[in-house]
């Protein structure tokens, strides 16, 4: 009994790219499972974004009765704070071009 298809190149052939077939499947579901686990975080870290921004902008209604210098200083922080918060926020969920996030933080080196 002789095993002719054992010296065929065609078979070779085909079981080489059918464990490269095997491999490549592999490793797409392994960096599949990476990138939608990658996705759930960052829609996490949005969600907790978004309770702190509408946090702050709670915080910063609310009118202050003390004049002070540091008083002030801290809401000012605050509210750079807010706003960096939807930058980031922005940032992630968009595509965003380089030149707006330069021209964003220009803007904000410019309050500073």
């Amino acid at each position: 009994m002789t095993f002719s298809f054992l010296t065929n190149p065609w078979f070779w052939s085909t079981f080489i790219l059918l464990i490269l077939l095997i491999m490549s499947l592999f490793y797409l579901y392994k960096f599949t499972t990476i990138i939608l686990n990658l996705e759930v975080g960052i829609e996490k870290c949005l969600d907790i974004l978004d309770e702190r921004y509408q946090t702050m902008t709670k915080i910063l209604e609310i009118p202050i009765f003390f004049d002070s210098i540091e008083v002030r200083q801290v809401i000012d922080n605050i509210r750079k704070s807010r706003d960096a918060i939807l930058v980031i926020a922005n940032i992630l969920t968009d595509n965003i071009s380089l030149e707006e996030i330069k021209e964003a933080d220009e803007n904000a080196k410019e309050i500073d």
